[in-house]
């Protein structure tokens, strides 16, 4: 397969109304030629609205949206050169893999010859070599889901657009998969828009991801950006895990359990705040803040426990080694470190 020529896509003030409910807010988003931007959020926030939108799906109502500098807001689906690949394989059930990968060619007049043999390029890119023959029924969820992508990309679209397309698929397989598509965008170069509601499927492939709500983008950034510095309660929220905690601001720190951290937000007004630190930001120590363990849940390569302190009032999630295996009962100290992910004021 050739790789496509890299482009922009640009969303400016894109507005989407339903039933007089604003499924888009003046929803702007920059794309750069070759990037992989995931758009995250909970359901209903807009995120596959705009997915359609670029796709030519949706009929916006304000608004525009250009590909590589050029406006298509009024072009028609099929003359926007896009691969989409949605949550359902949506494979023809009468045709084989290769047949499938070979429709969109078809729609294009691709003669016999060359639709079969980019077809089994595209299906070789996904991992299927020897799979040409194969109809759906004889292949895996995985395994209809890497047809589904070669049949996105065998047309060399110029934007390659993902609607969730790994919910269906079982926790393994997901994973597999969802390096797959990263090795291919990056092998191939293309510019994608992933659409999830998976925070760590979206951190673990991205370039950047934009956490949506209401219609519109909290904040975009690097995954590192979002997790350790985000810009709103609900970012810091939405992103990891945390500790919700009292504390109080003052000199460029904030004091919290008797512990003064750095604050990541110098502008924070002193006074009375709720503090939001990470589980891998607490440890278990020989001394510090004392409390009782609650639970221990063994999560492979780390372990994350609940500690009751002893003030009665507040649970702390830890993050930290195998190898420290606290049980329910036992007598544990903490401390702090690192610094506050996110404050806010009470």
């Amino acid at each position: 397969m050739n790789s496509p020529q890299a482009v922009s896509v640009e969303l400016t003030d894109i507005t989407k109304t339903y039933g007089g409910q604003r499924a888009l807010n003046t929803f702007s988003l920059s794309v750069e030629p070759g990037e992989f931007v995931a758009l995250l959020g909970p359901s209903g926030c807009g995120k596959t609205t705009a997915l359609r939108s670029i796709a030519g799906l949706e009929t916006i109502d304000s608004g525009t949206i250009a590909i590589n500098g050029e406006d298509v807001t009024d072009q028609p689906t099929n003359r926007r050169d896009m691969g989409m690949v949605f949550q359902s394989y949506s494979l023809f059930p009468h045709l084989t893999a290769g047949k499938n990968v070979e429709f969109g060619l078809r729609m294009r007049k691709v003669g016999a010859g060359e639709r079969k043999e980019r077809a089994a390029k595209a299906l070789s890119l996904v991992g299927l070599d020897g799979h040409f023959d194969r109809y759906s029924h004889e292949l895996s969820g995985g395994q209809q889901q890497r047809v589904a992508l070669a049949r996105a990309l065998v047309t060399e679209p110029r934007v390659l657009l993902l609607d969730e397309p790994l919910s269906a698929l079982d926790a393994k397989v997901r994973v597999q998969l969802r390096e797959e598509i990263r090795r291919i965008q990056t092998q191939l170069g293309i510019t994608t828009l992933f659409v999830t509601h998976d925070q760590e499927e979206a951190l673990a492939v991205a370039d950047r991801v934009a956490v949506m709500q209401a219609g519109n983008i909290e904040q975009i950034g690097t995954p590192e950006d979002l997790y350790s510095r985000p810009q709103t309660p609900f970012v810091a929220e939405f992103i990891g895990l945390g500790n919700r905690l009292a504390g109080v601001a003052g000199g460029g720190q904030v004091e919290v359990l008797g512990q003064k951290l750095p604050l990541l937000q110098p502008d924070v007004a002193d006074g009375p705040v709720r503090v939001l630190l990470r589980p891998e930001d607490v440890e278990l120590s020989s001394s510090g803040m004392p409390g009782t363990v609650i639970s221990s849940s063994f999560l492979g390569s780390f372990r994350r426990t609940n500690v009751l302190l002893d003030d009665g009032a507040t649970i702390i999630e830890v993050q930290h080694p195998v190898r420290d295996n606290p049980r329910p009962g036992a007598k544990v100290f903490l401390t702090l470190i690192g610094a506050a992910v996110s404050v806010t004021p009470m």
